[in-house]
């Protein structure tokens, strides 16, 4: 691999309009942290940057919700994430914001470099605008059914029951979020980039040239680029953005995915004045963490924007994680379903390692993964406190009763000493390995094991039984494990940094080196360590119970503040509902349709013909527990086609307050094709 001379880590910029949970450290800062840390540790040229997205629609739909300004809602949430990410020693090298002046100017020159390139096809559509309010309506302020699934609450740009990729022209039954009514189509004017003509040079920067990327990563991406690119919009009408800088484009502003990426750019620019070598010099090597949800943006629309405006590198390498689930349930803060960081905080003060360990040993790198109270404490009672505060204490606590705390010399070196001292070489590499590969939870295991090894050599060597028939060879077993020690300050420094810093204090040992990971002889004979406390402490069984009892009553709280039933829509005539044609049937076949975690295709007797429903339920049934189920469908529901397949019609769904799908079936077994009136 070449060897660069520098490093530019980002981390995704998080939507100011509300708190971090613990999904967000999971998928993205704590992977980015370990990364930069140990870059950092090797004494790399390394920056690492992130920042509050405080542009597009959620924030405006906040701010709508709580009656103030855009303005007051970023404020509030860059500041309290902010201190969330230091008070959990994320080091970035700055956390700046979207909302800077030297934001707006990156941008907008961005901006105008391409329009002056002429990269951008200027487009007159038709889009959504709500004549009640006065204003174009931007994707997200749009509601309406989705075509695909039935989900009736599906956003303009997706549907988040079925996944889909939508447009607002697609909805049905399409309502504005603003005022309630129907919105109607008006002409409007945006600038579009063309996506697809950079198709080919993507498939072979990617596909060709980046297999090394993660599973997830190269799939999503190859999924992307077999359907086929479209131009897409890098304007929207709105009222809360950066201006786009051109004559006639009043009232218009940048598109929240192309204005936020350009965030990394600003942010660097603010940090140093030598931002160009970071940006533009091909010694640089930049690294994209992410989640899932952003792959496209940062593999395919941003490397676009870097490669039509010519003088900036690429990212090398996307480490995107999945998502965390909390106790077997989506992460939902319109649910409450979530561990905020502020809160954690307060309730464990001062166990911040804690949760990182946690995350980073249940780190969703290769699929979602499942976060639950029991598993935390479990991991820092039987791993951190057992093994490795149990094997750093009893190391230095020998150490002090033995030796006043000075090092002893090491004496005759039997065999399984060399052992030892050979494998703490080949741990300190295998976890250089794994973290240079981004597997954290791999590197982790091999760090934790390091610990492990140590309390075995203990163990087996017991000290405490000999020192007085064989000080001599106590003198060799203490030295060892007190090289074990140091050595364990060095290859967790990244994971665990609180706890860390503790340990160099009391084995009194500055600045760590990575360079010095492996080594049998950072302390030399003599070196004097200082009286220890303890590095970590148990949980009890109380502390959990109040976190899932909190968890569930968030979760009740609001849903008690919910309304009970939807509320009604518009109503109509019997003539309109007579034109639906609702039938039941029975599911012959179903299966998941490949590449998506959403969709099952089923082949279903409708009682006059044998036909294919594709339907986004299949995070709710497992395929074969529908075959032989009878089910109600809309029988004459134009065709569309989804992923290639032609579905024809849609079955009908309850979705209740969880947003759990229930199938709307017969009680009694009925003829296939009989009619639902």
């Amino acid at each position: 691999m070449k060897k660069y001379k520098r490093h530019l880590i980002t981390s995704a910029l998080p939507y100011a309009n509300g708190p971090l949970h613990i999904g967000h450290l999971a998928g993205v800062y704590v992977p980015s942290d370990i990364y930069t840390r140990f870059l950092r540790l090797r004494d790399e040229d390394v920056i690492s940057i992130c920042g509050s997205d405080e542009h597009g629609v959620p924030i405006t739909l906040k701010a709508r919700s709580e009656g103030v300004t855009p303005q007051e809602i970023v404020d509030r949430y860059h500041a309290i994430n902010k201190k969330a990410f230091e008070d959990f020693g994320i080091a970035f090298d700055i956390y700046s914001r979207t909302s800077n002046k030297i934001h707006y100017e990156t941008a907008s020159e961005f901006f105008l470099t391409l329009y002056n390139k002429g990269i951008f096809t200027e487009k007159t559509t038709e889009q959504y605008y709500d004549e009640e309010a006065g204003t174009f309506l931007a994707d997200r302020y749009i509601r309406g059914t989705c075509p695909h699934c039935g989900n009736e609450d599906a956003y303009g740009d997706q549907c988040e029951g079925c996944g889909s990729s939508l447009s607002p022209t697609e909805l049905i039954n399409a309502r504005s979020m603003i005022s309630g009514g129907k919105p109607v189509l008006k002409e409007t004017l945006h600038w579009y980039l063309p996506l697809d003509k950079y198709e080919q040079w993507l498939k072979e920067w990617i596909l060709e040239g980046h297999r090394e990327w993660k599973t997830n990563v190269y799939g999503q991406c190859k999924s992307w680029l077999d359907q086929g690119l479209q131009p897409r919009a890098v304007s929207r009408d709105l009222d809360w953005g950066i201006p786009v800088p051109v004559e006639n484009a009043e009232g218009k502003v940048l598109y929240v995915w192309f204005d936020a990426p350009i965030g990394y750019i600003s942010a660097t620019r603010e940090l140093t004045p030598d931002w160009e070598k970071y940006w533009k010099d091909s010694d640089t090597r930049m690294i994209h963490f992410i989640g899932k949800d952003n792959i496209v943006f940062h593999c395919i629309i941003f490397p676009v924007m870097l490669k039509a405006e010519g003088s900036y590198i690429l990212p090398d390498n996307v480490p995107a994680n999945e998502f965390l689930n909390l106790e077997n349930d989506k992460i939902s803060t319109s649910r409450n379903w979530a561990v905020w960081l502020h809160e954690y905080l307060a309730d464990f003060p001062g166990k911040q390692d804690s949760l990182r360990y946690s995350l980073c040993a249940s780190a969703p790198e290769t699929k979602d993964n499942d976060f639950t109270w029991k598993e935390f404490q479990a991991r820092n009672n039987n791993e951190l406190v057992a093994i490795l505060g149990n094997f750093v204490n009893r190391a230095l606590v020998l150490t002090i009763n033995y030796y006043e705390g000075r090092v002893p010399a090491r004496t005759v070196i039997l065999p399984e000493d060399e052992e030892v001292l050979r494998e703490i070489g080949q741990i300190a590499l295998n976890v250089e390995n794994a973290i240079e590969a981004f597997r954290f939870r791999e590197a982790l295991k091999e760090a934790m094991n390091l610990a492990r090894l140590g309390n075995k050599y203990l163990a087996e060597a017991e000290p405490w039984k000999i020192v007085k028939t064989d000080p001599e060879r106590v003198k060799t077993i203490m030295n060892i494990a007190l090289q074990i020690t140091a050595n364990l300050a060095i290859v967790l420094e990244p994971f665990l940094p609180f706890s860390m810093e503790k340990l160099r204090g009391w084995i009194n040992t500055g600045k760590p080196a990575w360079d010095m990971a492996g080594n049998p002889d950072i302390l030399p004979e003599g070196h004097l360590i200082n009286k220890p406390g303890l590095l970590f402490e148990k949980i009890e069984d109380d502390a959990i119970k109040r976190q899932v009892e909190k968890l569930h009553a968030g979760k009740q709280a609001d849903d008690d503040t919910a309304e009970e039933i939807p509320q009604g829509k518009e109503t109509v005539s019997f003539e309109e509902f007579s034109r639906i044609d609702i039938r039941t049937a029975t599911v012959l076949e179903a299966e998941k349709v490949p590449k998506t975690s959403k969709l099952l295709r089923l082949k279903i007797d409708t009682g006059i013909d044998i036909r294919t429903i594709v339907s986004g339920i299949a995070e709710y049934f497992e395929p074969q527990s529908l075959v032989g189920r009878q089910i109600s469908i809309v029988a004459n529901l134009e065709p569309r086609k989804i992923r290639g397949i032609e579905s024809k019609g849609m079955i009908l769904m309850a979705e209740d307050r969880d947003g759990k799908l229930v199938l709307v079936s017969p009680l009694e077994k009925v003829n296939n094709g009989s009619v639902i009136k």
